[in-house]
């Protein structure tokens, strides 16, 4: 089997996406990348509602913080109790260094949390150890593969 990821990513701010994707678009592991905007799409993204009927599930979720509609932890929420995604791995990227954010996302599960560095070359350097770790360091169960 051709092991291939596809990530999607939870971001509000359109530049921040763009950053996220030029760096993610490189890596050969990756098979596809998709993102919304708000908290609502990506819950309907995971159960395949609406205009993401035909979507699969991701491999990896990158998710923000302070989204627009349901914030990232109500999707994270969403995500780890339901059954048919509480396995994702979901990476909290946000610019939020609250403690409180910071606990919440672990109290429910995130996989892990980073705060978004200052700078495109600092946040260039982020997305490349979290491929570094996520897609070379760590096994991911089959099932989030994709042919």
């Amino acid at each position: 089997m051709d092991k291939r990821l596809k990530i999607l990513i939870v971001e509000d701010s359109p530049g921040d996406t763009m950053l996220i994707r030029d760096a993610l678009e490189d890596e050969e592991k990756i098979h596809e990348i998709d993102n919304v905007n708000n908290g609502e799409k990506a819950i309907n993204y995971l159960k395949q509602e609406g205009e993401f009927v035909d979507k699969s599930k991701p491999s990896l979720v990158l998710l923000d913080v302070n989204l627009p509609r349901v914030n990232g932890h109500e999707v994270l929420h969403f995500i780890k109790n339901n059954d048919g995604t509480k396995e994702l791995p979901v990476i909290m990227l946000s610019s939020s260094s609250s403690e409180t954010d910071i606990r919440e996302s672990y109290q429910q599960y995130a996989n892990c949390y980073i705060v978004k560095p200052i700078g495109m070359a600092n946040f260039a350097e982020a997305i490349e150890n979290i491929k570094d770790f996520w897609f070379n360091l760590c096994q991911l169960p089959e099932a989030t593969y994709r042919n």
